[in-house]
């Protein structure tokens, strides 16, 4: 009777197998896990705990929770319920190891597919006839498309003013690219720097000036407008640009621009007034490079000429800018202003597509190798320009494959 008084709560649990068999376990609830699987045993398997391993190699889950039960553990502290279903699981055996005679074979096996060294490649080489490659040239063919890109836009610019020339409209076309370069001067002025030198009290007009002749940089800008400050012509337009041509009176100069020479002017008039524009595009092709990474450079130690040489061989990159600085130097600025060989295979093929031909007869073509000479990072934007992208693409192709070869 005591026993009765003070024994635990008895659960009625439903059992169950995999190969299907279901039954009754009523067991008190401070019976362990590995009891209660051991009495489930015992019903399903006669005999089996005769192998003490019979035991370990089963499982207990809680069928709700899809939990496995602890043998070490209670059903009480295991949070069974009365009626709750468990499933009595074999465990899966363990994997076997590999034999090392397998684990040879394998290794064997990695070992083939690798890649040969140098070693074997000299080897299987040696009976080849030799060819005498310049590695300096292959080297030098190899380089990057951003870095040969600049000298191909370099002569194609001279293509595109002679192809453009021949046209009878050639002075409306000019002046049209030129116009367009003229409505995209504004938008190169930094206009932190611009915000930066006005909040120092100079007047807008003078610190777009100063900005634009000293490269965007507001320190050597700030120096030019104190130096120039009782400069009576501080306020002239820039060199090469008349009055006319000042953003106060753009309109009457799009007007004028507009009307064109009339055919009684004569051949001679045009001439000039084609090589007035070619100087203008020229002078917009000026490098302008990044003022915060001119800044960051000069903090170096580095001059602000050397950084601004660094940054104009470099397309505005501050890393590629720094090791140009602390490296050897090459290729120097003066080198940037020189095209590609007009005899070289890479210019020929380029000026034979189609579609590159077709392309340097427009304005808007000129206006964006021009643009890119001045900022190379504008390339992306040419790239998707309808106009200007086919181009662009052409260009890129031909060079990729000829690197190849």
């Amino acid at each position: 009777q005591e026993e009765k008084i003070f024994a635990g709560k008895v659960l009625r649990l439903h059992v169950c197998t995999m190969e299907g068999a279901e039954w009754l376990e009523e067991v008190p609830e401070d019976t362990t896990v590995e009891k209660l699987k051991e009495r489930c045993l015992k019903h399903c398997l006669p005999g089996s705990l005769e192998d003490p391993k019979t035991v370990t190699h089963h499982k207990l889950i809680h069928a709700t929770s899809e939990k496995v039960l602890t043998d070490t553990k209670t059903v009480l502290e295991e949070n069974i319920q009365d009626r709750d279903v468990l499933l009595l699981i074999k465990k899966r055996a363990p994997a076997l190891l590999p034999k090392m005679a397998d684990v040879v074979a394998e290794e064997k096996r990695k070992q083939e597919q690798k890649a040969p060294d140098k070693d074997a490649i000299l080897k299987a080489t040696a009976n080849l006839p030799a060819r005498s490659v310049d590695r300096t040239v292959t080297h030098h063919n190899m380089r990057d498309f951003q870095t040969e890109l600049r000298k191909i836009l370099v002569s194609l610019i001279e293509v595109a003013q002679k192809l453009l020339a021949l046209n009878p409209d050639a002075v409306e076309l000019f002046k049209k690219a030129n116009a367009m370069l003229d409505e995209d001067e504004e938008d190169r002025v930094d206009e932190i720097a611009l915000r930066q030198l006005t909040e120092m009290g100079f007047p807008e007009s003078r610190a777009v000036k100063a900005l634009r002749l000293n490269h965007m940089s507001v320190t050597q800008a700030m120096e030019w407008l104190i130096e120039h400050a009782d400069d009576p012509s501080v306020d002239a337009p820039l060199p090469g640009q008349t009055p006319a041509e000042a953003p106060a009176e753009g309109a009457a100069s799009s007007a004028e621009a507009a009307a064109g020479p009339s055919s009684e002017e004569g051949g001679e008039e045009a001439k000039d007034e084609l090589t007035e524009i070619f100087k203008k595009i020229r002078r917009k092709r000026e490098f302008r490079p990044d003022p915060r990474a001119v800044i960051a450079l000069m903090e170096m130690g580095f001059d602000e000429k050397e950084v601004v040489d660094a940054l104009r061989v470099n397309n505005n990159q501050q890393n590629a800018a720094c090791e140009w600085l602390l490296g050897d130097r090459k290729p120097s600025p003066e080198d940037l202003d020189k095209g590609i060989d007009t005899n070289s295979p890479l210019f020929q093929a380029i000026l034979e597509n189609p579609v590159v031909q077709l392309g340097l007869t427009n304005p808007k073509t000129l206006l964006a190798f021009e643009d890119m000479l001045e900022n190379p990072l504008n390339s992306t934007q040419w790239m998707n320009d309808p106009e200007t992208g086919p181009v662009m693409l052409q260009i890129s192709r031909i060079f990729q494959t000829l690197n190849r070869t």
